[in-house]
């Protein structure tokens, strides 16, 4: 059995192993295809009344200095564009913000030797003007002070309940110019928060910020996973007294079960193209790992061990399942193909590791390892074998990549109280995201928006 684990989720795994871009306006559409209707659907959900707090520690290798002038007409917008970029700027850790002091549009003229001087590589200007529908557009430019030229415009349209959208939308397009890799600002992130005897699956902007209940429960929610689109979350609840796994489609509302079946029914996670699920269950005895339709069905069986085999994930290609065994002993990573078969084990420092996530490209693996009594993060190197601990807290659990594989969100303990903390992959920038409204667990960074 896996024993001594820190949070609920292992709780209750033990428990159920016991039973066994463009030149004109672009509008958000456009962007992305489903963020308008998502944050349209959302606005539906009750809304949570505290935000997370973000707390920023430690910076990147590197530094980019940046300006980030206060765009043009901005008081006429219900959010000012502006912060929200510089606070998704300074919170990624890869950029040192210029003070600029001045509202500055993008068609006004730049003196690219005076923002030389004054240490900027990068400005950023902008304007916000309101529509004849009522929306707001919102026009940026980014600037290499440098070479003195253009890196990036866009236009972009969103009405007053979403202008933090092309704030993020704006951030994600800097980091990408600048650092070479999309940016995730504009993502969402799912947890599981507990107050008193309620539990609630919660959505929320990358930033902490927008939180909408998507769920709430009198029985707990465990294991949220995000669907590759970004439309559906699939979780694990004990409303019926036994875990069960849901699909919940965050479009409609509407959610129904994939996996009812004796025994437990745990830890979903989606295939690449969203066709299927790799999910855990102890129909037949000990808990092995399955995979299921989306919309449910019969189970196809990929593991056939005498241990226990769970937590289940997909690697970002599709061509891997990895996933926590005890076949060794003691719970280590093991790999195997998609459709089961050549099961390798992976990791080997260490008596205890749990909780494989695989990064976007494969390369990295991050887990939870128990050392000395601490439950930590980890991240094994898998081109090179290279292993290197992320955290300095003792309680960690479900690490989750941002889309862009900069940075990982995971759960951890703070005061007694669960909370969730973003760490950059390479360990050098650490942020943590709390709210005095109970323990908040079991996150899930969600996907790119196409």
């Amino acid at each position: 059995m896996f024993l001594s684990a820190p949070s609920y989720l292992l709780n209750t795994l033990r428990q159920s192993l016991r039973t066994a871009s463009s030149n004109g306006l672009v509008r958000l559409e456009h962007i992305g295809k489903y963020i308008l209707l998502l944050l349209i659907a959302f606005a539906a959900f009750t809304p949570a009344h505290t935000q997370l707090r973000v707390d920023i520690y430690g910076v990147g290798a590197t530094q980019i200095p940046i300006a980030v002038a206060t765009f043009a007409n901005e008081t006429i917008s219900p959010q000012k564009v502006s912060e929200i970029i510089r606070a998704d700027l300074a919170r990624s850790g890869y950029f040192k913000l210029i003070d600029v002091g001045t509202a500055i549009s993008e068609t006004a003229p730049v003196n690219y030797g005076d923002w030389r001087s004054r240490g900027a590589d990068a400005l950023v200007v902008g304007s916000i003007d309101r529509m004849a529908d009522g929306r707001f557009a919102v026009r940026y430019k980014l600037l290499d002070t440098i070479k003195s030229t253009q890196l990036s415009a866009l236009s972009l349209a969103a009405p007053a309940q979403f202008m933090r959208v092309p704030a993020h939308q704006i951030a994600d397009d800097i980091f990408h110019k600048l650092i070479g890799v999309p940016g995730a600002f504009a993502t969402r992130i799912a947890y599981v928060s507990k107050a008193g005897k309620e539990y609630r699956l919660e959505i929320a902007d990358a930033d902490g910020e927008g939180v909408q209940y998507a769920l709430r429960s009198n029985e707990p929610i465990i294991s949220p996973a995000w669907s590759p689109d970004g439309t559906k979350v699939a979780y694990v609840s004990f409303e019926t007294k036994k875990p069960v796994v849901w699909v919940h489609n965050l479009m409609t509302g509407q959610r129904h079960v994939i996996a009812n079946f004796k025994g437990s029914n745990s830890a979903p996670a989606w295939s690449p193209d969203g066709s299927r699920l790799a999910v855990a269950l102890s129909r037949e005895g000990l808990t092995q790992i399955f995979t299921v339709g989306a919309d449910g069905g019969s189970p196809q069986r990929l593991t056939s061990s005498a241990s226990i085999d769970t937590e289940p994930q997909f690697s970002a290609d599709g061509q891997y399942i990895y996933f926590t065994s005890d076949r060794s002993g003691g719970p280590q990573i093991y790999r195997m193909g998609a459709n089961g078969g050549d099961v390798q084990r992976v990791t080997f420092n260490g008596s205890y590791n749990i909780s494989p996530r695989i990064s976007p490209d494969g390369k990295t693996l991050a887990y939870i390892s128990r050392r000395e009594g601490r439950f930590q993060l980890y991240v094994l190197d898998l081109t090179n074998g290279q292993e290197q601990r992320l955290s300095d807290t003792i309680k960690d659990e479900s690490p989750s990549f941002s889309p862009n594989g900069r940075y990982i969100l995971y759960a951890t303990e703070s005061g007694r109280r669960g909370s969730l903390a973003v760490v950059s992959a390479d360990g050098r920038v650490k942020q943590t995201l709390t709210t005095q409204a109970g323990d908040i667990r079991e996150p899930t960074w969600g996907p790119f928006m196409k």
